[in-house]
């Protein structure tokens, strides 16, 4: 907090969106802005540095969207999700979001929304979004592209691009031509939202089919399958089955 205000940041790629708030925050003298950012690379960068209070986010914006944006925060943050986009509002609340602004709204459902924040962050601080974060994509929406954070860069990652994925305990390793990055998720999150491509073939292993070379059997009911880089990953026999269905 900065001379005992909250200090909020606003993240929109739409100025005319950035200028309302920045109005209609006028009328709360207990809160400052400092700062607005128009993409999520930008948002990422001014929340380590201003570690805000509040923070009013977008989530269609280019570059990055709202939701990939909070999975590379490290901390904590009171989310306000600011939005013309209604498909979201459940799985925002599932994420503990304070509240859910559906474009164009109100001075009056603004208000009511940064009461409510200002209400929470004096009885219990920030909320805990982190822990459900892969709840954050509707069920049915298919990959196209994983963000991952790897030597303090942001990498994104095109889905047709990875060979395969393993299971490291909390972390998927996903593994691509130009390198392989950890990402803390679970491999059942992967398997439901990978396109059809992907075929979970081990409990620890999901293999882009277009990858894999050739399946070769060991010994009886033991069965690998060669990547096209060479890699060989075990197969169940579940995914054996699934394999057998897939290239028929």
């Amino acid at each position: 907090m900065s001379n005992n205000k909250l200090a909020a940041i606003i993240i929109d790629d739409e100025k005319l969106a950035r200028d309302l708030i920045r109005n209609y925050l006028k009328q709360f003298d207990t809160i400052k802005i400092v700062d607005e950012c128009e993409n999520g690379f930008e948002g990422i960068k001014s929340i380590n540095e201003n570690n805000p209070d509040l923070i009013f986010l977008d989530i269609q914006m280019p570059k990055l969207n709202g939701f990939e944006m909070l999975e590379l925060i490290e901390e904590n943050y009171n989310i306000i999700f600011t939005t013309a986009y209604d498909q979201y509002a459940l799985k925002a609340f599932d994420v503990n979001a304070i509240d859910y602004l559906l474009k164009p709204f109100s001075k009056e459902r603004f208000k009511e929304a940064v009461e409510k924040t200002i209400e929470k962050i004096s009885n219990s601080g920030r909320p805990i979004i982190k822990s459900s974060l892969p709840k954050l994509f509707p069920t049915e929406e298919k990959l196209k592209r994983i963000v991952v954070k790897k030597n303090n860069k942001i990498v994104i990652i095109p889905v047709d691009t990875i060979i395969y994925l393993e299971a490291q305990d909390d972390y998927v390793n996903i593994v691509t031509p130009d390198g392989s990055y950890l990402k803390q998720n679970r491999m059942k999150y992967y398997e439901e939202h990978l396109p059809n491509s992907f075929i979970r073939i081990h409990r620890s292993y999901i293999a882009n089919l277009n990858d894999i070379k050739e399946i070769s059997l060991l010994e009886k009911d033991n069965r690998i399958v060669i990547l096209k880089n060479g890699n060989r990953l075990q197969v169940s026999k579940t995914g054996y089955k699934l394999l057998k269905e897939m290239i028929r």
